[in-house]
């Protein structure tokens, strides 16, 4: 399949390696800020990018309660407005306090700004962000340039490619 990205586009691979090692040392920052004695009491993935972060997160830091918000905000690529389709349970969430909301990702921030606006006091952590969307994050790990695509090893498949300089 061709790639229809622009010239000015640029493509960064995650491998699972890579999204492992980078999770964890997002939770190595995140462990012992919680408001808690440096406890949080729950974690929160933004579905579905945010649940391999969240499940590595949460066995890191040893948090046994993890729910999910499921946030709709890209349309094939293209972003469309946010809107939520799953919320986590109203009784845990509160007004955030002591919640961990993961995800992969922060572009524009649309979403981010959607579950801030439901949880004012959760912190909010990603393992990758671009600027557009920074603002919303409390904490990450790797910044990436807004013309960036993250290609993510759960949108990809090990395929053959041919040699540099061709065939025999």
């Amino acid at each position: 399949m061709a790639e229809t990205r622009l010239p000015h586009e640029k493509g960064f691979h995650i491998s699972w390696d890579q999204i492992h090692r980078d999770s964890r040392a997002l939770a190595w920052r995140l462990d012992g800020n919680g408001p808690d004695n440096g406890d949080w009491r729950a974690i929160v993935a933004i579905t579905r990018g945010g649940m391999a972060p969240a499940m590595i997160i949460a066995r890191e830091l040893d948090i046994r309660t993890i729910d999910t918000i499921s946030v709709k905000s890209y349309d094939h690529q293209s972003q469309s407005e946010a809107q939520v389709l799953k919320a986590p349970d109203a009784g845990l969430m509160g007004d955030g306090t002591g919640i961990l909301v993961i995800d992969d990702l922060v572009d524009s921030g649309k979403t981010l700004e959607l579950v801030r606006a439901m949880y004012p006091k959760a912190h909010f952590a990603t393992v990758y962000a671009k600027p557009k969307g920074r603002p919303q994050v409390d904490t990450y790990i790797t910044e990436v340039s807004q013309d960036t695509w993250i290609f993510f090893p759960w949108d990809m498949a090990l395929q053959y490619v041919e040699p540099y300089r061709g065939k025999d």
